[in-house]
């Protein structure tokens, strides 16, 4: 049975300048493979990520009215629906939905918890 080298035995005699072809051969191989799966398994992920922010983005566009809402407003709302949503992936919807032009958004004010008024940003259907 031959013996296994190690990577580390592989990496000192690339710096060493004693490596054997063969051997560095099958080892950058090994490695190329490596990266090939890895980046593979990337694309696969990315590719799900995407599709669950564009049902998301979807999602929220159904909770945009022609009244105007604020993002805190539209998130409470789909929480009480029983979706697990967070402010900032509302907000980044949105967003996305206010440059695809789906949306419209506008300063105004709003009455706070203590009673003073200040600005927000309201969403109404484009």
């Amino acid at each position: 049975m031959a013996n296994k080298i190690t990577e580390r035995e592989i990496y000192n005699a690339m710096i060493n300048g004693t490596i054997d072809a063969d051997v560095m051969v099958e080892f950058a191989t090994k490695k190329l493979a490596q990266l090939d799966k890895r980046n593979e398994s990337a694309k696969v992920r990315a590719a799900k990520k995407r599709a669950e922010g564009n049902e998301l983005e979807a999602l929220v566009l159904g909770y945009v009215s022609e009244e105007g809402q604020t993002r805190g407003q539209i998130t409470e709302a789909m929480i009480a629906d029983g979706h697990e949503v967070t402010v900032g992936k509302v907000q980044a919807r949105l967003t996305a939905l206010v440059e695809a032009g789906k949306v419209s958004k506008e300063k105004g004010k709003v009455a706070g918890e203590d009673g003073k008024s200040k600005a927000a940003t309201f969403y109404t259907l484009a």
